[in-house]
């Protein structure tokens, strides 16, 4: 082989870990925790993967040594050892201290919310086809307030949820922050959370609800416990810029018959209410990033978008007033 041959395959074996280890790392990544359970999990994962390289070594060890030439053949006594101390008492001895270590972390795993927070903050979140309705309850003399696909949490608080599901099942998962938990129809789940790291994760509908499951998902914004506290009194006020022609064609086009844009139109809940709607990073539940032009492609035709969306398509409204509704809504800040 030649020297430039041994380089070109070492840059393609570096480039290849580069591109491995980077799926290790992100916003959506289990193995880069930033909550608390997010972090017990990963240490269950490292113990394990540490675990089983153990014993893969040990196992290609022996392999070798028995594909090595023998003088002699093994007696009944020294065969019936090592079928009983690596066949049957190693493999019970570490499989037993992984259900140890696995059942001695679950308090912190998936902890008790009566007993992590004995007042928490209980967030309803409700999954929907193909979207994520979040409530936040009247707190400190804040009023409650409703939003969707986006969710805002104070770093170094455990916040409970309330999981529910309006029509199929689906499964709330932040990998960054901790464990997954689904949502049933009929049926409320308690999840507690804490946050650890401030930044902006994401977070996807983990169970198969339909033909758009895999544009479902909602940002997660982890802030300083000040900059949620104003985050929370501007969501309780709603007070959004009124008086438009972008609100007004909204209203008559009946955009507001399943859209609520609290202080500017009557509370509506069929849909997403859009409040502050610019400030949130995508539009359609992560389909799209959240520009004026995406959101006029949304309004024409969302099954373009997003197949199976229940929201119809407005395809015969004038270009110059799909244009003034999209202005409208990514002014709302």
């Amino acid at each position: 082989m030649t020297d430039r041959s041994k380089r070109k395959r070492t840059g393609l074996l570096l480039t290849s870990s580069a591109l491995v280890l980077a799926g290790c790392t992100g916003r959506q990544s289990a193995l880069d925790p930033a909550g608390q359970e997010a972090a017990e999990v990963y240490h269950l994962f490292a113990v394990m993967v540490i675990g089983g390289g153990i014993i893969w070594l040990a196992v290609i060890g022996l392999l070798l040594h028995a594909c090595r030439g023998q003088r002699r053949a093994w007696s009944e006594n020294e065969a019936s050892r090592l079928i009983a101390w690596g066949g049957v008492a190693f493999p019970v001895v570490v499989l037993f201290a992984l259900l140890v270590y696995a059942v001695w972390l679950m308090p912190t795993i998936r902890p008790w919310v009566a007993r992590a927070v004995p007042e928490p903050t209980l967030i309803e979140v409700t999954g929907e086809q193909f979207w994520w309705r979040v409530r936040y309850p009247a707190e400190d003399g804040m009023a409650g307030f409703e939003t969707a696909n986006e969710l805002r949490l104070p770093i170094g608080e455990r916040v409970a949820f309330s999981l529910s599901a309006a029509d199929v099942i689906h499964s709330f998962w932040i990998p960054s922050l901790g464990g997954k938990m689904d949502m049933i129809p009929g049926r409320t789940n308690v999840l507690s959370l804490q946050a650890t790291k401030t930044g902006v994760y994401h977070a996807p509908c983990a169970e198969f609800c339909g033909t758009s499951h895999a544009y479902m998902t909602f940002s997660v914004v982890v802030m300083g416990q000040d900059a949620y506290d104003d985050w929370r009194r501007k969501q309780a006020s709603g007070n959004q810029p009124g008086g438009s022609e972008g609100e007004r064609l909204f209203a008559y086009h009946g955009c507001a018959g399943c859209h609520s844009v609290r202080g500017t139109t009557p509370i509506a809940g069929l849909g997403p209410d859009l409040t502050y709607f610019a400030d949130r990073e995508t539009v359609g539940a992560g389909a799209l990033r959240n520009t004026r032009e995406n959101v006029e492609r949304f309004i024409r035709d969302p099954s373009s978008v997003k197949p199976g969306s229940q929201m119809p398509a407005f395809d015969m409204v004038p270009h110059g007033d799909i244009a003034a509704i999209a202005e409208f809504l990514t002014g709302l800040r």
